[in-house]
């Protein structure tokens, strides 16, 4: 007798159908089954419940303070990766900033459905760069990472970083939803209580790496706005007072290191941009320890009155960081 043959015997025969009835009947089968699925839906709803109650709270990120050899460096040449290059040698070298054995985050503007030329996103050439730099300099793992504003998928793949930063040995992923720290302040704070990604906050240096653009609501994109892409939630309410939400969430990450992508200007249309005709070459790259400083020069870079972006004189009037680019200690390299 077949194998085939056997098998259909088998579960024919009248012991084992006589089992059946007795054991699992239609109705005892439905009643499990609903059962079980009560029991599985109850489990998940437990760990839900779990995962946002246990969600830590922290201060944030701590003040290391480093300071460069100069307060603001400026490199000015037609290879995007030369000038960031260049820029952070003069200004004390990746080393400085990053120890060996480290987590490093490089945070840039990979918010957009645009590959490079549009402006609306950081050149690849200026991340691929950093994290080079990050690795010779002895860091362990360099993760690159945003929350776009169109889907993520294309974002990473259109803007050309994934690649670039892959190629130069970073870890690039999607932000987790669930993998956030409730931020908190020594102060009142309109982000108190705000999600923002674990990963920004638990890393050994943390490197803003924006571009320079323009932007509706804000005047500019620089890169106290490019940390709108460190917050989880619904991030369309932190337009409401977003000028101390920026700058807030600054002194709550405090970045080692802002590099400005000014490549390109996204001169008008933006954050989104889409027309060249909007878009001006400018080859260069800004580097400064101090957020507030590098933003204000930035805007000065796109004809903007630094007292304009809203961000920036919140900043002044509340002496966060230096905008008095006079006093400040800068160096420019032309390549």
């Amino acid at each position: 007798m077949g194998i085939d043959k056997t098998v259909h015997r088998f579960y024919n025969s009248t012991m084992l159908r006589s089992f059946f009835k007795k054991q699992f009947s239609r109705r005892r089968f439905l009643r499990m089954g609903i059962v079980g699925g009560a029991a599985f839906l109850l489990s998940q709803n437990f760990l839900l419940k779990k995962a946002f109650a246990e969600a830590p709270k922290t201060g944030g990120r701590p003040k290391k303070n480093i300071k460069g050899a100069y307060d603001l460096v400026v490199a000015n040449g037609q290879d995007p990766y030369q000038n960031t290059v260049k820029a952070i040698d003069a200004m004390g070298g990746m080393e400085k900033f990053v120890a060996r054995g480290s987590t490093v985050v490089v945070k840039p503007n990979m918010a957009w459905d645009r590959s490079s030329e549009y402006g609306a996103n950081t050149d690849p050439r200026v991340v691929a760069a950093i994290v080079g730099m990050c690795y010779k300099a002895g860091a362990k793992r360099v993760n690159v990472f945003d929350n776009p504003c169109n889907d993520a998928k294309r974002v990473y793949v259109n803007t050309g970083i994934a690649k670039a930063a892959k190629d130069a040995g970073a870890y690039v992923y999607f932000v987790d939803e669930w993998n956030t720290v409730k931020a908190t302040f020594s102060y009142k704070s309109p982000m108190e209580g705000w999600p923002v990604y674990r990963d920004a906050v638990v890393c050994d240096t943390f490197i803003n790496v924006p571009v320079l653009k323009h932007h509706s609501l804000t005047g500019l994109t620089l890169s106290m706005k490019n940390l709108m892409g460190i917050c989880a939630g619904n991030r369309g309410l932190m337009h409401v007072g977003i000028h101390e939400k920026l700058v807030d969430i600054t002194d709550y990450i405090s970045p080692e290191l802002t590099v400005i992508d000014a490549t390109r200007i996204l001169t008008r249309n933006g954050p989104v941009g889409g027309n060249l005709d909007d878009v001006v070459q400018v080859n260069k790259v800004i580097v400064a320890t101090d957020p507030t400083l590098a933003d204000t020069y930035a805007a000065v870079l796109a004809n903007k009155s630094p007292l304009d972006i809203p961000y920036i004189a919140h900043a002044i009037r509340r002496g966060f960081g230096s905008a008095d680019l006079k006093g400040a200690k800068m160096h420019t390299i032309a390549l």
